[in-house]
């Protein structure tokens, strides 16, 4: 029993995975070290992280590695920025 199809396109969906979700990271880790978050948009962040959450479960209903794996790291990130803001925002 298969449970991924990695052919050619799925490669490619896991190269665009490792970028887009690469550079999402030094944001959150900036944002950690200097605790300052005020560019950053609660709504844009809620909504993001939403979208994020339909994109992992339309990764998983396709059996998409690279889907699965993209968005599963990145709402770890984008929960961390959604926390940072709501934690280090009361102090602006």
């Amino acid at each position: 029993m298969q449970v991924f199809n990695i052919d050619y396109i799925e490669i490619i969906g896991l190269t665009a995975a490792v970028l887009t979700t690469s550079a999402f990271l030094p944001q959150v880790y900036k944002t950690w070290k200097t605790k300052d978050v005020s560019a950053l948009s609660l709504p844009m962040l809620l909504i993001f992280f939403i979208g994020i959450v339909f994109w992992l479960v339309y990764g998983i209903l396709e059996k998409s590695l690279s889907m699965i794996l993209a968005n599963a790291i990145t709402i770890m990130s984008s929960f961390l920025l959604l926390y940072f803001k709501i934690k280090y925002g009361k102090r602006q």
